[in-house]
């Protein structure tokens, strides 16, 4: 009796690796890119400024580079939304199709014992009786119009009956599968997008870059400096303040040790002070534990090159390496800085402590690691490389604390 075929659809397992993108806005270092992406498919070539048109500042050139490499940015989160929806996809489809290969065999199982069935209760008829079943509507209905069902056992019966729900089964798989390959083809347009768009926008950042003169260059690594003089002096400030805070924090607490101490202060005060600052402190150094784990691996990957879409070990972007720092602590996040955000607690930018995430720009595309002193670890974009910088350098939008 013919079967219905069991093979695995066989499938392409194989996946490319990703390049990625950060968001640090160091107009010179900018110029670094072009290694990076001298692998990557070509950009849209960017036509050049017409002769007739107003060549543009230095401090225009840095602003669009600026908001550029923000869009690099944003294109990159959506880069890896769409990878890590074609994957999870990738995996149902296996999935699926492993679970319709084993239903097949199962179904061609029982078709084979209903054949037998057939075979021995056929009498006459110039259709064999495997052909007879085969283009029956269903099997009961073909014992039912050969009046076979009342010489057949209830065993017999029973497997008609399962043959039947087997049936219906494969067909479900076999349609939710379709479906769901149909899904794997949209996030992979969705995938092809996301990075066409990412080098669209790097190869304009570029084009802009090379148009300088090496005066305006000049010019705009003289701009660069201020900029980063004005962050560390925000961040300094920070540190400052911090600094103060926990002197005040050091003070309180020997007062209330001293008062502990006095007979005179009373035991129930005593206690329930000691309760409370126990539980506070119990569990800020859960978090500190882990803060200190988190800022070891981010200090160790120090130097490594930033590339869009890498989540290590060799290169990152920044929500790639925020991931994978809190990772060696233990703690799942999410791939992209738009769902990064939503885990943990919010907090202040001026209650931050160690092992803080905090995002930046409005449309939240970019995420550095605090470590203190108004100062983060953070893969910054193409071209550069993972570093310590002032959180004051770019736009805060937020900060939150994961565990």
């Amino acid at each position: 009796m013919p079967t219905l075929a069991s093979h695995r659809k066989p499938r392409n397992r194989t996946r490319t690796a990703a390049p990625a993108l950060g968001i640090s806005t160091a107009a010179l270092a900018s110029v670094g890119l072009l290694a990076q992406s001298a692998g990557a498919a070509p950009a849209a070539p960017v036509a050049p400024i017409s002769p007739a048109e107003p060549k543009p500042t230095v401090e225009e050139v840095q602003k669009k580079v600026d908001d550029l490499y923000r869009q690099a940015g944003t294109a990159t989160q959506k880069y890896n939304k769409s990878k890590e929806a074609t994957e999870q996809q990738r995996k149902s489809v296996d999935g699926l199709l492993d679970a319709v290969a084993k239903r097949t065999e199962k179904l061609n199982e029982a078709r084979r014992k209903l054949g037998n069935y057939a075979a021995a209760q056929y009498r006459t008829g110039a259709i064999t009786p495997t052909a007879a079943l085969l283009l029956a509507d269903s099997p009961q209905a073909y014992f039912d119009q050969n009046q076979m069902m009342d010489r057949m056992t209830d065993r017999q019966q029973a497997d008609v009956t399962d043959f039947e729900k087997k049936q219906a089964e494969a067909s479900k798989e076999r349609a939710e599968a379709s479906k769901s390959l149909e899904s794997l083809t949209e996030s992979q347009a969705s995938l092809k997008t996301a990075k066409q768009d990412v080098q669209r926008k790097l190869g304009e950042a570029r084009e802009l870059l090379s148009q300088l003169t090496a005066e305006e260059k000049a010019r705009l690594a003289e701009l660069e400096k201020k900029r980063e003089a004005e962050a560390r002096r925000k961040a300094e400030a920070k540190a400052k303040a911090e600094a103060e805070a926990k002197a005040e924090e050091e003070r309180r607490r020997q007062q209330e040790e001293a008062q502990q101490d006095d007979p005179g202060t009373g035991t129930g005060t005593g206690t329930d002070t000691g309760t409370g600052t126990g539980t506070g402190t119990d569990a800020g150094d859960a978090y500190a534990a882990k803060a200190e784990k988190v800022i070891a691996f981010a200090r160790a990957q120090i130097g490594k090159p930033y590339v869009w879409g890498a989540t290590g070990p060799s290169s990152y972007d920044c929500s790639g390496l925020t991931q994978d720092a809190w990772k060696a602590a233990g703690v799942d996040l999410p791939r992209t800085t738009w769902d990064q955000v939503e885990v943990g607690t919010r907090v202040a930018t001026e209650n931050l402590k160690p092992g803080d995430l905090v995002f930046f720009y409005d449309d939240i595309s970019h995420v550095g690691i605090y470590i203190g002193n108004g100062k983060m670890i953070h893969a910054p974009k193409p071209g550069a490389y993972v570093r310590e910088e002032s959180i004051y350098y770019m736009p805060i939008y937020g900060s939150v604390r994961p565990a």
